[in-house]
């Protein structure tokens, strides 16, 4: 027999890049931090909100049972560790609040090709093939793998399920685990929800980081032509993406809107004013138009530089 399935929403990110706190924003009538608790919900056991310790007594996020990370600031994998010792007999369905186009079917597909003899069972990403591991089922003997990847000084989950040859899956829906970081993204995915009368979207010049190269006024993603481009990663970077290169379809039109992009899908640390970028093997600006077939290389600071 299967361990139990409980559900966990990872909800403790700081939510930089929106500038505001993305488990608040609604895209279906509700805040997304209760439609994903109440999505998985409806397929699990029990479900329980993932929060850092100073999230605790926050008003959304103390109306849910909790679970406290025991090592803030390692990221997502921290809630999945505290989670898998909190209930060390339980499967985990572990999913973060900033999927607004994930649908039940998506899940209820993930639990049905469950495999508990592996430590996960995950999708492929839609992107790049490399699992996806925030919509993911984390079985009880991913525990003492989590916790030795973590004891290494290792934060990122999606490296852990390729090492440990974790079950993938093809998605059913390409788009169902986009996640929404920026003011930008969060506009078209409302538009594309219908849900932009339900929230107000942030202010894109309040609190502006500093990639002052990204332009504010760029029509919609949905509304660009999409380009087939590659992605080449060197030194911090090909740690943090898990790979060497990649290639994808992207309509960003500009390097400064692909690391945006590609920083939802990673765990990049580095900011672009931090980086240097190249176009086809020679250096370029950030605000280069790019093409289809064109190679980008995102150049991090040589090490004790």
């Amino acid at each position: 027999m299967s361990p139990a399935l409980f559900g966990l929403v990872l909800a403790g990110g700081a939510s930089t890049r929106m500038q505001r706190d993305k488990a608040t924003l609604q895209y279906h009538g509700k805040s997304q931090l209760e439609w994903a608790f109440d999505l998985l919900s409806e397929v699990c056991a029990a479900t329980f909100v993932s929060v850092r310790p100073e999230q605790r007594d926050e008003p959304l996020r103390a109306r849910f049972p909790q679970i406290v990370d025991r090592q803030p600031g390692a990221g997502p994998i921290a809630g999945i560790s505290a989670a898998l010792q909190e209930h060390p007999r339980a499967a985990w369905l572990v999913v973060a609040c900033d999927l607004p186009f994930l649908t039940s079917h998506v899940l209820q597909h993930l639990i049905a090709h469950r495999d508990p003899q592996r430590i996960a069972t995950a999708y492929r990403s839609a992107h790049d093939g490399l699992p996806e591991p925030l919509c993911a089922i984390w079985e009880p003997s991913a525990r003492e793998a989590v916790l030795a990847h973590l004891a290494a000084g290792k934060q990122c989950p999606r490296k852990l399920l390729i090492a440990s040859e974790a079950r993938l899956l093809d998605l059913p829906d390409p788009r169902a685990l986009d996640n929404i970081n920026t003011v930008e993204e969060f506009g078209a995915a409302s538009t594309a929800l219908g849900a932009g009368a339900n929230d107000q979207a942030p202010s894109s010049n309040a609190g502006k980081e500093a990639d002052e190269s990204s332009s504010a006024a760029a029509p919609s993603r949905d509304q660009r032509p999409v380009k087939t481009v590659r992605v080449q990663y060197f030194a911090i970077l090909r740690e943090q993406a898990g790979c060497s290169e990649e290639t994808l379809d992207t309509a960003a039109g500009t390097p400064a809107e692909l690391y945006e992009e590609l920083r939802s899908r990673h765990p990049f640390k580095l900011a672009p004013t931090q980086l240097k970028v190249a176009l086809n093997s020679e250096f370029s600006d950030w605000r280069a138009n790019l093409r289809h077939g064109d190679t980008i290389v995102f150049i991090p600071p040589v090490a004790g530089g």
